[in-house]
């Protein structure tokens, strides 16, 4: 990835890093992300001048080899022989000694230990004789900026943020590296001079979701469908095999997360802890809560509290666009397929159709602050949620909406999310369903709130009768684009 084009995604984020050079005072910069989301890059882009000294954690090694890993960094820095040392606290004072050498001059140096969790593994002693480095040298040091990272961003979150030992508050700033939402994509495929239609850019991210790595794969002159195909389906094809990379790459007993989140895949409106520890083969306790934590901070799944519910009832549904495109399409016997425009064909088929208006879905629960935006209530406090209701036997069929918008001025928007090449068409049966959706909403949650049905759509809602009746507001998907 050129710089140009990385950073045209990550203005905020650079903007940060380079507040903290100007800051005055020793930094240490803890940034969290999932694997591929392009954590490395930035820090080696932004600190190019600065970087004094790199460490990358080598993952599954015992600590001799990660010390000797150390020593060879340190290597490339110094002009004098060194020895592997024998344990952390002695690295660290190798490190000192380096640093206090380099510090000299009065100009700010950062130090980069990347991937954190590899790094301190059980008993190594890393964590502790990083407590020691930060508290007895480092945050003395008025021109030095730490940065630690890793993928893991719950082991980070518990044993860096919520550490109870000497890191405790010493965080000078957290920095949460998200996947680009679809601005952050359009200004990074412009950055590599890919200017493609919204409509184009929304078939990609639904499928690759706003991972750079990913998206630095999609090039010019091709469609957005020949791109995928490119990506996934034809021979040598450079995604074709990350899904079995991904989760072991960021959780350290990954075949529970991998469980969860292949049972989450079958079921589009998503499932309670009790419906996963059934489905995963989870047990419902402190084991299936880190799980689920864990793939929440990482972005995979997105919780939600059903409308009118506490937390206790929450669902969980699978929102990562790579995840569920790869389930769907490449695992199994369709990893085979090396045809040319497969994916080309397949788009425009009936599952094609299904995949797709599910994978809006998703685009659009992980744009509700653009959906907001365009509603004109960007400026209030509002929950996001979702409702089920399962009929009993004497009534007709359930009713479920995928997003509801709580605000607090007396209304609630039941949004409908259609993903259709054409302008959504209203009939007859429709408007029934929807009217009845309604009014059990209303009946069975009690509001007294105003409903105002909400159609986000690709190419609108056709005029007609039913549609002057009922849609209360529309979003178009290109309203997802804003900043």
């Amino acid at each position: 990835m050129g710089d140009i084009d990385f950073l045209a995604g990550r203005k905020a984020e650079r903007a940060e890093l380079t507040d903290a050079l100007s800051s005055g005072r020793p930094e240490l910069i803890a940034v969290l992300g999932r694997r591929r989301v392009g954590k490395t890059y930035l820090i080696r882009t932004v600190y190019s001048a600065e970087l004094c000294f790199e460490l990358t954690g080598m993952r599954d090694v015992p600590l001799g080899i990660q010390l000797k890993n150390f020593t060879k960094a340190l290597s490339k820095r110094v002009s004098y022989p060194l020895s592997a040392p024998s344990s952390w606290i002695d690295a660290f004072a190798m490190l000192e000694r380096y640093l206090g050498e380099q510090l000299t001059d009065g100009t700010r140096k950062v130090v980069f230990l990347d991937e954190l969790p590899w790094i301190a593994s059980p008993r190594s002693g890393f964590l502790s004789a990083l407590d020691h480095f930060w508290n007895s040298f480092a945050s003395r040091q008025k021109n030095l900026i730490v940065v630690i990272c890793g993928s893991a961003a719950s082991w980070m979150i518990l044993n860096v943020l919520h550490h109870k030992g000497g890191l405790h508050n010493r965080v000078t700033r957290t920095m949460p590296l998200n996947p680009f939402n679809l601005h952050e994509t359009e200004s990074f495929l412009q950055g590599r001079g890919i200017h493609l239609e919204k409509d184009q850019i929304l078939e990609l991210f639904m499928a690759v979701g706003g991972i750079p790595y990913y998206l630095d794969y999609v090039r010019k002159g091709r469609s957005a469908a020949q791109n995928i195909d490119a990506m996934f389906f034809l021979k040598g094809a450079p995604l074709k095999d990350e899904f079995g990379q991904l989760f072991a790459a960021l959780f350290a007993h990954h075949d529970k997360h991998v469980d969860v989140i292949r049972a989450l895949a079958r079921r589009r409106s998503g499932m309670t802890r009790k419906q996963l520890s059934a489905k995963a083969g989870v047990s419902t306790g402190g084991y299936l809560t880190i799980v689920l934590s864990e793939l929440e901070n990482t972005g995979f799944i997105l919780r939600s509290v059903p409308f009118g519910k506490t937390l206790r009832d929450s669902v969980y549904r699978l929102v990562d666009a790579f995840t569920l495109f790869y389930l769907r399409w490449v695992s199994g016997e369709i990893a085979s397929t090396t045809r040319d425009s497969w994916w080309l064909r397949q788009r425009a088929s009936p599952a094609g159709f299904a995949w797709s208006g599910y994978a809006f879905e998703n685009v659009c629960l992980t744009h509700v602050a653009q959906i907001k935006q365009a509603l004109g209530i960007s400026g209030i406090s509002t929950d996001q949620s979702s409702w089920q209701y399962q009929a009993t036997d004497h009534e007709q069929g359930g009713a479920q909406i995928d997003l509801l918008i709580d605000r607090p001025d007396g209304v609630v928007n039941a949004c409908e999310m259609k993903y259709t090449d054409s302008p959504f068409v209203i009939d007859k049966r429709y408007a029934d369903k929807l009217r009845a959706r309604s009014d059990t909403f209303r009946r069975v949650t009690g509001t007294r709130k105003s409903v105002l049905l909400t159609f986000i759509t690709k190419q609108g809602v056709a005029a007609g009768p039913y549609t002057s009746e009922l849609v209360a507001n529309q979003v178009r998907s290109e309203d997802l684009f804003t900043r």
